[in-house]
């Protein structure tokens, strides 16, 4: 199981530093992320995706549950009082939910790439001051010992996320 450790580094030399050492160290790319602050190239460092940065995976499940349970009331109502002449039955409850559940997700989908990962929030003053953050994600197993290689770069911890991954 990996879990996410987020650094905060002064300035890019530092960052490229870091980079090649926990390369050295047998941490995968992929395991990598760097952000900056919008506008600033990062290079060749592995640069966050939309996923990371963006609260997207948040906005989709509030999307497809309002949008579900907006849908279902819907279906409710038109089974409650159908149009004239048209007979409905429970179908129409759970096409209804399932609209609902596909418009909620587009709409907070497109919504939600737009705002910043509730996760990165704290770090918003200092990736405007300058300063690159590296998101981190080792194994639990590996944590303490990749944190004190780090902090020799005169990185600043600044957390850990146990949630992120939530996959092995």
């Amino acid at each position: 199981m990996r879990r996410r450790l987020y650094f905060l580094l002064p300035d890019m030399k530092r960052a490229r530093q870091v980079f090649n050492e926990l390369l050295l160290e047998r941490i995968e790319e992929r395991h990598i992320h760097f952000m900056a602050r919008e506008g600033r190239s990062l290079g060749d460092l592995p640069e966050a995706t939309l996923l990371q940065k963006s609260d997207a995976i948040h906005g989709l499940g509030v999307g497809l549950t309002a949008g579900g349970v907006t849908g279902a009331a819907s279906g409710v109502f038109v089974l409650m009082f159908p149009p004239s002449g048209l007979v409905m039955g429970l179908g129409v409850v759970l096409i209804m939910s399932l609209l609902g559940a596909i418009m909620g997700i587009w709409a907070a989908g497109m919504i939600a790439t737009s705002v910043m990962n509730t996760h990165l929030r704290p770090f918003e003053k200092d990736l405007k001051r300058g300063k690159i953050l590296m998101m981190l994600d080792v194994p639990k197993d590996r944590m303490e010992d990749i944190t004190h290689t780090i902090q020799r770069h005169k990185a600043v911890v600044r957390g850990r996320d146990p949630t992120i991954p939530a996959f092995p």
